[in-house]
């Protein structure tokens, strides 16, 4: 054993130790599977009654080319190379690569990957990061999903959390079995009949109730009792994610397991597949993400874990870009551009003046259409808030030419910037005054709900009782309760939803999902919706115009049409 400082690196026949007297990592080797982290007298914090190769590791799902599904050939990401990057008495990094060749066609996804593991002196924890690379000549493909995975131990990480109001005692991964858990509409979702601990019979667990949109996902993990120990993943920048802020990604769930999700199609579908062509070039780094790890004093309150995890997420967020990860396609802070402005909103029919976008939400990603961020999976985009006066600072933004595209919440529509913007090492781009005029051909005749991407000011039922998560009763985030799209059809036993403008309220009477309705031979239809509204002057050679904000959509069809001699409007939804 290699002394360094409080640094050591012990590389072995099958196995290589990180350990900087904080806590000590081993890893397969040259597979480069995390299979024990020692940490606060616990031997391993990962599932000892788990296989070596299931309890830490990197993972992807893929499919051929032209693929238009999104559950592909499951593939855990194996070394084949071992290195040691950098040894030195502040850093240990290391490597643990694969490359693809025709031999392996359609045996592995026709990527060359990289990952990369580093342990900083003096640091209570330890950084992942992973480089992948497809070559110019090599067969195209779908990148359905791509993650690492943590399997914590049973026995011991029994809380979990994720925000200050989205924590909680989990279910054990037993309960989910039959005889204790009956599964439900789909397999993630499970009632809890027979559950170890009895307090939590009759609840649902579903790892789909603990999503969180990527401009939130910075903090989540679990947390140990005896002794009191953390286990946080903590990523201090979304750029490498897919879809943009406010795509929704998985985190950590029952199991107990902790994610770092990169790309997903979790609630958008094929849309959000990064699709490459035969020969297609790309090169991607994904991370680094942080594994932190925390401990107090026995007697002390072991949910303090969580208030100092939160103050580790802003130190990362400080540091990031990290100035140590060893490879030329981590650029560092000085070798980034920075873009600033200001936007304001221009709308006649409200104000005659430019109003600052407050609060908006502006951000720089490849070059495309009005809205494409929301699509874009293949690259790197860069988000921040604009002041109370509109102004923006997007810093740290890696070279390339981008789009700036920005949405301002209580105005419909997006803004994309006339000209791209190209972005070099160590550039400071003013773009000045920027002005968004949200579509308009008139004045509002009438509105239901409010222009921010988001169905939360909608009425949102309770859920059935006998389907509960009890984290979620009176919470802001109720819409994540099991099964509410069978309320709708209690809700409304003998039409569909009909809402009259002036005198309906959106809040009581708009539905937050347009759902299909579940028939007594538990077939579904689809629903027919209604909207009516007067004209106090109607033109009969005017145009006017409907405009929808949809949310989400998936495997349905939405189709809109006014009904012959009536002022109202009919939103279609089929199955």
């Amino acid at each position: 054993m290699q002394h360094l400082r409080g640094l050591r690196l012990h590389v072995r026949d099958h196995h290589v130790v990180m350990d900087n007297g904080i806590l000590r990592v081993t890893l397969s080797k040259p597979d480069g599977i995390v299979t024990g982290i020692r940490y606060n007298g616990i031997d391993n914090l990962l599932e000892v009654l788990n296989e070596e190769s299931n309890r830490g590791y990197w993972d992807l799902v893929w499919s051929p080319a032209g693929s238009t599904v999104t559950t592909g050939t499951f593939e855990q990401i194996v070394g084949t190379n071992f290195e040691v990057v950098v040894e030195s008495e502040e850093q240990i990094e290391l490597s643990f690569s694969r490359t693809w060749d025709n031999s392996v066609e359609g045996k592995l996804a026709p990527l060359n990957i990289d990952k990369r593991f580093v342990m900083l002196r003096g640091c209570s924890g330890f950084y992942s990061y992973a480089i992948y690379e497809h070559l110019e000549g090599w067969p195209g493909f779908n990148l359905d999903e791509t993650r690492i995975a943590f399997k914590l131990r049973k026995d011991k990480f029994h809380y979990m959390a994720m925000t200050d109001n989205r924590q909680r005692y989990m279910p054990l991964p037993d309960d989910r079995l039959p005889g204790r858990g009956q599964q439900l509409a789909y397999p993630e979702a499970v009632l809890l009949v027979n559950p170890v601990e009895p307090e939590l019979k009759g609840e649902v667990d579903d790892k789909y109730q603990y999503s969180c949109e990527n401009k939130d996902l910075k903090l989540h993990g679990w947390i140990c009792m005896d002794p009191p120990s953390g286990f946080w993943q903590i990523s201090p920048s979304s750029e490498f994610r897919s879809g943009g802020p406010l795509k929704q990604n998985l985190t950590s769930h029952v199991g107990p397991t902790t994610l770092a999700m990169f790309i997903s199609a979790h609630y958008a579908g094929i849309d959000l597949v990064p699709k490459f062509g035969d020969g297609e070039p790309w090169k991607k780094v994904f991370g680094p993400v942080f594994i932190y790890l925390n401990s107090a004093m026995e007697g002390d309150d072991s949910l303090s874990l969580w208030e100092d995890a939160k103050k580790q997420v802003l130190d990362e967020v400080q540091s990031w870009p990290y100035s140590f990860p060893d490879s030329e396609d981590f650029p560092p802070s000085a070798e980034r551009g920075n873009v600033s402005g200001r936007l304001l909103v221009k709308d006649r029919y409200i104000n005659d003046d430019y109003v600052p976008a407050s609060g908006a939400y502006v951000g720089l990603a490849p070059p495309g259409e009005i809205g494409s961020w929301q699509r874009e999976c293949k690259y790197y985009q860069f988000w921040t808030r604009a002041d109370e006066e509109g102004f923006f600072f997007v810093n740290d933004i890696r070279t390339g030419d981008y789009s700036l595209y920005a949405w301002v919440p209580g105005f419909i529509g997006d803004y994309l910037s006339e000209d791209s913007i190209t972005v070099t090492s160590g550039c400071f781009i003013d773009m000045g005054n920027l002005v968004y005029e949200p579509p308009r051909n008139g004045p509002t005749l009438w509105e239901i709900g409010v222009p921010d991407r988001s169905a939360g000011e909608f009425y949102i039922p309770d859920p059935n009782p006998k389907y509960i998560n009890k984290l979620y009763v009176n919470h802001p985030d109720r819409f994540r309760q099991y099964g509410l799209w069978e309320r709708y059809a209690e809700l409304y036993p003998n039409g569909d939803l009909i809402y009259t403008v002036g005198e309906s309220d959106y809040t009581k009477d708009w539905f937050f999902a347009q759902v299909t309705r579940k028939k007594d031979d538990k077939t579904y239809r689809g629903t027919t919706w209604q909207i009516k509204f007067k004209l106090d002057m109607l033109n009969p050679t005017g145009t006017y115009k409907l405009r929808l904000a949809l949310a989400s959509a998936a495997q349905a069809e939405l189709e809109f049409f006014r009904e012959a001699g009536s002022e109202a409007v009919v939103l279609q939804f089929a199955e």
